[in-house]
């Protein structure tokens, strides 16, 4: 297959995205395929052909992703055009016989670039602009979640300029964690101890999107697991050695211990892999995702959120959890397509 493996963009979780997109395309072309890696925002003008042409059977994976890092000092002044496809990106992607999002957070996550490709019949991975859409925004997700029957943690929605409550009256109160509604990866996540700690949170949250979330802090263990066509996958724990998962853990070599299988008694792997799946079809998504979990010292379960895109190297946890099965990671990418050019298939029908 030709392939576009899309990644980069103007989001906060960039980087990640080039380095997804990379351990991608290489491994698609481990099998076989000849694809090419592409920042969605910067483009590659150097690649000025469409269909076979452009999809060469020699291609050096790192070039591309050095080209795409090229631009990161040039993004704000990019910004500025009235167009956010790069040069290029819509026709290579139409050229394509697949495009794989290795995309994370906004203009890639939320389902905007899914509706153009709907549009312009561009087949993609992952689900649908309605579901990348709604998994995105942790208000909507949260009231979708108690709607549906998934546990939840408590929480409340902040709008930048209101009045803001004291963790005493909100309720939700102390600790609490403090989040941007539609953001990633951890990026401008606080939790709370006191008032002090409370204010500072939404100060830093507000810096970086106008809606954020509050909600009650689950001490315990914190879990996350794939679902991939309906269907769960091995429970990964995971465990930083200090601190929260946060954005210097997610990606820090030897910040975080993940375990996965994760040592859980049977039962107890079922109920989490039970309401990942409730969490899944709870938000409309389809194709695949991954659902991140709290569970207290009661073995309360608590869904987090769900993304619709998640982190795709080859020490990444859904990849993980793949290889927990016996899938390998190039095998993982194939499946991934698979899976999704079918349900987009089906979707078209309908």
């Amino acid at each position: 297959m030709n392939i576009v493996v899309l990644a980069g963009g103007i989001s906060t979780e960039r980087e990640i995205s080039i380095v997804s997109g990379t351990q991608v395309c290489k491994a698609l072309r481990q099998k076989g395929h000849r694809a090419i890696l592409l920042d969605v925002f910067c483009g590659d003008e150097r690649i000025d052909k469409t269909g076979e042409e452009a999809f060469p059977e020699s291609y050096d994976v790192d070039e591309a992703a050095a080209w795409a890092r090229s631009f990161d000092e040039r993004l704000a002044e990019l910004k500025k055009r009235k167009a956010f496809f790069g040069p290029n990106v819509l026709e290579l992607c139409r050229s394509a016989d697949a495009v794989f999002m290795a995309l994370h957070g906004s203009n890639g996550e939320d389902g905007k670039i899914q509706a153009a490709f709907d549009l312009l019949a561009i087949p993609y991975t992952g689900s649908d602009y309605l579901g990348s859409a709604i998994a995105m925004d942790k208000d909507i997700t949260k009231q979708l979640f108690r709607e549906n029957g998934v546990p939840t943690p408590v929480g409340i929605v902040l709008h930048k300029g209101d009045e803001i409550a004291a963790p005493s009256e909100n309720g939700v109160g102390l600790p609490c964690v403090v989040k941007p509604d539609c953001g990633g990866s951890s990026v401008g996540v606080s939790i709370a101890y006191d008032e002090e700690d409370y204010y500072k949170a939404v100060e830093l949250g507000f810096s970086y999107e106008n809606t954020l979330i509050v909600e009650q802090y689950i001490k315990g263990r914190e879990f996350s697991c794939g679902v991939v066509d309906g269907e769960a996958y091995p429970v990964i724990e995971i465990a930083p050695k200090e601190g929260f998962y946060d954005y210097t853990n997610k990606y820090k070599a030897g910040a975080t211990v993940e375990t996965c299988p994760a040592d859980l008694p049977q039962a107890l792997t079922e109920k989490i892999q039970q309401a990942c799946v409730r969490a899944y079809h709870a938000l409309r998504l389809n194709s695949y995702c991954r659902v991140d979990l709290m569970m207290d010292a009661d073995q309360n379960i608590y869904c987090l959120e769900a993304n619709t895109l998640p982190g795709m190297t080859p020490t990444s946890l859904l990849p993980q959890e793949a290889a927990a099965l016996g899938i390998d990671f190039p095998t993982l990418c194939e499946h991934l397509i698979e899976v999704s050019l079918r349900d987009h298939d089906q979707n078209r029908i309908r």
